[in-house]
């Protein structure tokens, strides 16, 4: 057990990108934090909000290269309470949308620290706003499921049911899910989704940098090869993607 801590661990979520989307209670402990332990996704611009005496820590994580791992993430958390009062661990999106934060709470208060969450905008919701996609509409969809298209996430390895997915649910929200791609809409059409089930992958949702790419699933995997559409990107299948404006 350590020893008695002198502050509190704040698990913020920085948004998807556009710091206006960053929430005014995560920019006040930005402003005040004494130590910032930040992720890959967290935009410049949200970190400019941090003030300029606080000790940063870059802690991001891409698909096979990571600068530490989360259990020595945890471990920094651990040791960084014990000396210095406003912690703030800066995660894109939202810390508890895939963003490993349950994890990292469960940790912390198993060894007594005081932790708060403040919730973030995530980007499975930002990103597809952005581009005049509701998630639900009326007459089209009133379920979503938000699901990782990441087959391994630390050691769990994904289960995600695509073939229930296919029918149980309107509109599907897939976080990770390029690399992943031909797998999942190959499972999608092995259950029986629609081949002119509309689909929108959205990249670097929310920033200047925002690119979106839209098709069926019977095209979509062909078009993302021809234009090498890469990573980070959101994917949204399902009805309501025919709602967006042209870009």
């Amino acid at each position: 057990m350590p020893d008695p801590q002198v502050g509190r661990v704040y698990l913020v979520g920085a948004g998807p990108g556009d710091p206006g989307l960053m929430t005014l209670k995560g920019k006040a402990l930005l402003e005040h934090a004494d130590v910032v332990i930040y992720d890959a996704l967290v935009s410049p611009e949200v970190l400019q909000m941090i003030h300029p005496q606080a000790e940063l820590i870059y802690a991001g994580k891409r698909a096979g290269m990571h600068s530490l791992s989360q259990e020595e993430i945890i471990q920094l958390l651990l040791t960084k309470v014990q000396t210095h009062a406003v912690v703030v661990r800066l995660k894109g999106g939202d810390p508890f949308i895939f963003g490993r934060g349950g994890e990292e709470l469960l940790a912390l208060q198993g060894q007594g620290i005081s932790v708060e969450v403040i919730p973030g905008v995530t980007a499975g919701v930002a990103a597809p706003a952005y581009c005049g996609v509701p998630l639900t509409h009326r007459g089209l969809s009133s379920s979503v499921a938000f699901v990782t298209g990441h087959e391994v996430i630390g050691d769990y390895q994904s289960q995600v049911d695509w073939a229930s997915l296919a029918h149980s649910v309107e509109t599907l929200v897939i976080y990770m899910g390029i690399q992943q791609l031909p797998v999942i809409v190959e499972a999608l059409l092995h259950a029986g989704k629609d081949r002119d089930t509309p689909i929108l992958l959205v990249r670097w949702g929310t920033t200047p940098r925002q690119e979106r790419l839209t098709g069926t699933l019977e095209t979509i995997v062909a078009t993302v090869k021809a234009v090498n559409f890469a990573a980070p990107a959101i994917i949204v299948i399902g009805a309501v993607v025919g709602l967006a404006p042209p870009p």
